[in-house]
C-alpha cells in the first residue's frame, strides 16, 4: 500500500493518506518513461536554428582568379564552403521536431513516474485550504514548514482556483501544474511532489484508468 505524508494547509504534519493503487503501485516502466521524456524534449524545441548556404551569402558569384596558370589550386566564388565566411554546408535549417506517441505509452511513463516518487516517499498531500488573494509568502512559508525549501517540487493543484496558483508559480525551484495537466517529465524533473487532497482525486479520476 502506498502512502504519503498528509500536511494541513499551514505545513503541519498530519499523519498519513493512502495513495491511489491505479497511480502509485504500478511497475516503472524504464523505456516508456524514456520514450516520453525525449518525446516532450523533442516537442519543446523550436527548431529555429538555421545557416547560410553558399547561394545565401553576400558574395559576388564572379570566379576568383583564372582558372590556370597561376600554380595555385583552382577556386570558384568566395562564397564557397570551404572558404572562410563562405557558407555552410550541411548546416541545419528550420524544422518541426515534434513527433506524436501512443496515448497509452504516455500514460504507461506517467504511472511509472507516479509510483517510483511514490516509493521513495517522495509524495506529500496536502489538506485543501483557500485563499483570498494570491499572496506568495503564505506558499514560501508553507514549503518551508514541510521541510521542501530550496528543492525541486511539483505543487499539483486543482483545476479550478487562481490564488494558490499565481502564489506558488514565482517560487524558485517550484513548477506548478493542475491535475490534468500532469506529465512524466515534470514528476521526474522534481525531487518531490506536493498533491493537494482534491487535485490527488483529481488526477485519480483523469488518469487512473
Amino acid at each position: 500500500m502506498a502512502t504519503a505524508k498528509l500536511y494541513s494547509g499551514a505545513g503541519e504534519a498530519k499523519g498519513t493518506v493512502e495513495l491511489p493503487a491505479a497511480l502509485f503501485e504500478q511497475p516503472v516502466h524504464k523505456q516508456a518513461l524514456y520514450e516520453t521524456v525525449r518525446n516532450y524534449l523533442a516537442n519543446q524545441r523550436q527548431g529555429t536554428h538555421d545557416t547560410q548556404t553558399r547561394a545565401e551569402v553576400n558574395y559576388s558569384t564572379a570566379k576568383l582568379y583564372r582558372q590556370k596558370g597561376t600554380g595555385r589550386a583552382r577556386a570558384g566564388s568566395a562564397g564557397s564552403p570551404t572558404r572562410i565566411g563562405g557558407g555552410v554546408a550541411f548546416g541545419p535549417h528550420p524544422r518541426d521536431y515534434s513527433y506524436q506517441m501512443p496515448k497509452k505509452v504516455k500514460r504507461l511513463a506517467l504511472k511509472s513516474a507516479l509510483s517510483d516518487r511514490a516509493g521513495s516517499d517522495r509524495v506529500n498531500v496536502v489538506e485543501d485550504f483557500e485563499m483570498d488573494a494570491p499572496k506568495t509568502s503564505v506558499m514560501a512559508k508553507l514549503l518551508a514548514n514541510m521541510e521542501l525549501e530550496g528543492r525541486h517540487t511539483l505543487l499539483v493543484l486543482p483545476t479550478e482556483g487562481d490564488a494558490i496558483y499565481r502564489s506558488a508559480r514565482n517560487l524558485q525551484g517550484v513548477r506548478v501544474l493542475r491535475s490534468n495537466e500532469l506529465n512524466a517529465y515534470t514528476i521526474l524533473w522534481a525531487d518531490n511532489l506536493v498533491f493537494t487532497q482534491k487535485a490527488l482525486h483529481g488526477a485519480e479520476e483523469v488518469f487512473g484508468s
